[in-house]
């Protein structure tokens, strides 16, 4: 029973940190805001699944360091894109 327990925990480890990863490394530009929305998405659930299991306080922080770069990422589109627009 606990390594299917593992087995969830390691499937949920992994998709929020590949839709972050994809977000980050997105090449196209046009896409990068959808990934983006995607891993905050991914990383929400994730942080709420963590609430409940404060002995992870590794992923909580991981979770909330990723949440903070998206959030970073975000803002510089939004300022290149308002730069080129003018």
């Amino acid at each position: 029973m606990a390594t299917l327990s593992a087995a969830f925990d390691s499937t949920q480890h992994t998709n929020w940190r590949d839709l972050y990863l994809s977000a980050l490394f997105e090449p196209d530009p046009t896409k990068t805001a959808a990934r983006i929305v995607e891993a905050e998405k991914a990383l929400i659930v994730r942080e709420h699944e963590l609430f409940s299991t404060p002995l992870d306080q590794v992923e909580r922080d991981a979770v909330n360091t990723a949440l903070h770069s998206l959030h970073a990422l975000r803002n510089c589109l939004s300022i290149n894109s308002t730069r080129f627009a003018a």
